[in-house]
């Protein structure tokens, strides 16, 4: 990762959201990608050593993506995206839950909103994460979602110079 990228990680309980802005030195078609195509998702979307399987996945607003996290034994815990809205290469909104074997979502979820900007080639990716549920929210942070999900970051910016 470069050093000179910016990269803003927050929670606040208060308000039940995390703010996390990180920008990534690739541009906006591949960092889009990155983030609504399955086969690149499941090569980063889960912190070392679990790795990402999706089940299905439909990118449109209506659509999701269900998916397990699937642990170095071969354990797996299954989460979903329910797409709510798509501003194609601007913005997408989803509501994150964890779910069982058979796609059934334990709401209360997380609604998401994930906002990607470039500028000279950087791209820049703003995401709000609100939790209804302050037990939701504190559930995450024990699950040590703020160090997974910086270290998931990291493996979206290591793995972009290859995708090129």
């Amino acid at each position: 990762m470069s050093n000179n990228l910016l990269f803003d990680f927050s929670l606040n309980k208060e308000t039940k959201t995390a703010h996390i802005v990180r920008e990534f030195n690739a541009g906006l078609d591949l960092v889009w990608d990155a983030w609504t195509n399955a086969d690149i998702l499941d090569l980063w979307w889960a912190p070392k050593p679990f790795t990402s399987k999706t089940k299905a996945m439909n990118f449109e607003v209506g659509g999701q993506r269900f998916y397990a996290m699937v642990s170095p034994e071969g354990q797996e815990h299954y989460a979903m995206h329910m797409y709510t809205s798509i501003s194609p290469k601007t913005n997408f909104k989803y509501v994150n839950a964890f779910a069982d074997k058979d796609a059934n979502p334990q709401l209360p979820g997380s609604d998401w909103d994930l906002t990607f900007s470039e500028q000279n080639g950087i791209t820049k990716v703003s995401i709000t994460i609100y939790n209804d549920s302050l037990e939701r929210m504190e559930r995450m942070i024990e699950m040590g979602f703020k160090e997974g999900f910086t270290a998931t970051l990291n493996y979206l910016e290591e793995l972009l110079p290859t995708l090129k």
